[in-house]
């Protein structure tokens, strides 16, 4: 073997000397153990003595609750404060949350946003999807990373709400009592007590984790950026389908403080429906969603930076061909500019209008109208941008 030079050896010698953080014992033995119950335990008893309808109903009902309650409750609600919630609703959303095993909301809310603060920081983000696919989806919870310690001060919003902080308080007897109660009282009710232990307590549970963590993982590493290309996170329909709506993490990630992920209206996003619902009956309100322009700007901006791209790697076009589409993309960044500008000038008009309360009312409409026009401009020339990028392409 060559001499390794004297250089290299002290290069190397700090990464080989660096062992791993320590084991979260608990968390191995529980995902492990869940795992191989949900691999080994469904299969078996499936065969030699079936699962009842009321056990794959439970599984499945229980499954869809603790995913909205995650969704909806811990995510949107409490972690990026996006809409607001009636107390009842609150305490649904604390009662499926805890079963879903996934720790208390102050842990969650105070890692998920810090995770939106340093994304894609290897050091400072608890599940970097730089870091890869296995740390990312379930590898950062199962060592004591210094990135995952938790800090709480982050949080002081949540810190004030007594249900939260009864939750935090109490959440190990809770998330046992639940996750073993509850599936063992339908079980005796059903008279199908290992059925149902093993579908709506072992797999449901399983599915609900590897489901939530496909979000850090998949939704990282997968899919498209129509929104922004500064960090990994994807726009994904397939991982928006088993996620209750959160595949569409390009956009959560530049609009964090909308209640939507599925801003289209035909996009899956049940999460979205569910808040939607509830604020007809009362039990949601204050519903948080980014202006139509701000999302037409980002996809138009993203759209030019593509264009660009494509016209600096193009050698196979003829010369006056390319200079037509420079020509174009230039004029249309024009145009883009000073739809920018009218927008900027108008909405400050509007608001100036609005806080000296002196204007009529046919005048706000009016600068509301104008307003609207603007985003249909926007709207015809990211028409005209996805014609022209088929063309560069």
């Amino acid at each position: 073997m060559p001499d390794t030079p004297r250089n290299e050896q002290t290069l190397a010698a700090p990464a080989a000397a660096e062992s791993p953080p320590p084991l979260v014992w608990a968390n191995v033995l529980m995902f492990a153990l869940s795992f191989a119950g949900a691999l080994i335990l469904v299969p078996w008893y499936g065969l030699t003595h079936g699962f009842s309808p009321a056990a794959w109903a439970a599984c499945v009902l229980l499954a869809g609750a603790n995913g909205m309650a995650v969704t909806a409750g811990y995510h949107r609600l409490w972690a990026h404060r996006t809409y607001d919630a009636h107390w009842s609703l609150r305490l649904l959303y604390l009662f499926f949350g805890t079963m879903a095993l996934q720790n208390s909301v102050f842990a969650w809310c105070s890692g998920h946003r810090t995770h939106h603060l340093h994304v894609d920081d290897v050091d400072r983000d608890p599940y970097s999807a730089r870091r890869g696919f296995w740390f990312s989806h379930i590898g950062w919870m199962l060592r004591e990373y210094a990135s995952g310690r938790p800090d709480f001060s982050n949080i002081p919003d949540l810190k004030r709400d007594p249900m939260l902080a009864f939750q935090h308080r109490y959440y190990v007897p809770l998330a046992v009592a639940l996750n073993i109660g509850l599936p063992l009282l339908l079980g005796i009710l059903s008279h199908d007590v290992w059925g149902m232990l093993i579908l709506a307590g072992v797999l449901r549970l399983v599915w609900s984790h590897h489901i939530t963590f496909f979000i850090n993982s998949l939704a990282h590493m997968w899919g498209s950026r129509p929104y922004t290309d500064e960090n990994t996170a994807r726009d994904n329909p397939v991982i928006a389908v088993v996620t209750y709506g959160e595949g569409y993490h390009n956009f959560h990630h530049i609009f964090a403080h909308d209640y939507r992920n599925g801003v289209r209206w035909w996009q899956w996003d049940p999460t979205k429906w569910l808040i939607a619902g509830l604020q007809v009956v009362g039990l949601t309100r204050r519903l948080k969603r980014t202006p139509v322009f701000q999302i037409q700007r980002a996809l138009l901006a993203m759209q030019f930076t593509r264009a660009r791209e494509r016209l600096a790697s193009n050698r196979h076009a003829g010369r006056s061909h390319l200079e037509q589409l420079r020509a174009r993309v230039a004029h249309e960044y024009e145009s883009f500019l000073a739809a920018l500008a009218d927008w900027s000038r108008v909405k400050d008009q509007w608001l100036g209008e609005k806080k000296r309360a002196v204007s009529e009312h046919w005048e706000q409409l009016q600068l509301q109208a104008r307003l609207r026009e603007i985003e249909r401009r926007l709207s015809r020339q990211l028409r005209r941008m996805r014609i022209l990028q088929a063309q560069l392409a």
